[in-house]
Formats: structure tokens, C-alpha cells, sequence
């Protein structure tokens, strides 16, 4: 794949959970960085076809493999910056050449 197909942005965020000073628990995400990505839209298949009926979006994520990326794992989000549309990541697989990083993730689900 060349790296001109790397035509779309997203951020990565880790789940933060802080003390509110009151003995409960507050969640949030902060973000870590942002990268080029393509997107790998999920056609077949009995799996992706069920979960679209349940409204859920599942599509490949790729990415460049850096230090950063490398980083990422199924507990992060990824957030396409134009659209603000939010995405779990569900798997993460480093391509054989350990050039590039899949990241399957579904839309419509919380992490």
C-alpha cells in the first residue's frame, strides 16, 4: 500500500479515570495523537451483515507503524478528526513486514 492512500486523520485516545474528590470515579479519554489513516470498509460475511443490522459499523482502521502507534491497544479509541465520528478499536495486527497496523473497530458501540 502506498502511503498516499493514507488519505483520512484520526486521533487516539486512552481511557483516564480520575478521583472527583467526592470517592467517585470520573472517566474521560485524552487524547494522545493523531495520525494518516485509511479506512477498510467490511463488506461480507455473516458477522459484519448481523452487525449492521444492530446498527454498528465494523471497518479497518490502517495505519502507519510507528513508536506511537505500536502503543495502541484494544482499550484505546480512534476518532476521525473531520467527522468527529468515534470508533472502539476491537483488535490490533501488525502486518508481516511490520509496516503497517490494522486496527479493526466498530462504530455505533462504546469502548
Amino acid at each position: 500500500m502506498a502511503a498516499g492512500a493514507l488519505k483520512e486523520r484520526v486521533s487516539f485516545a486512552v481511557r483516564n479515570e480520575q478521583d472527583d474528590g467526592f470517592g467517585n470515579t470520573v472517566a474521560g479519554w485524552i487524547e494522545q495523537f493523531q495520525d494518516a489513516a485509511e479506512y477498510v470498509h467490511l463488506r461480507g460475511g455473516e458477522s459484519v451483515i448481523a452487525a449492521r443490522l444492530e446498527n454498528r459499523h465494523p471497518q479497518i482502521v490502517k495505519v502507519r507503524a510507528s513508536t506511537a502507534t505500536r502503543r495502541v491497544t484494544a482499550d484505546w479509541r480512534v476518532t476521525d478528526t473531520r467527522t468527529r465520528v468515534e470508533y472502539a478499536i476491537r483488535d490490533v495486527t501488525a502486518s508481516t513486514d511490520n509496516k503497517w497496523i490494522d486496527l479493526l473497530c466498530e462504530r455505533g458501540v462504546l469502548p
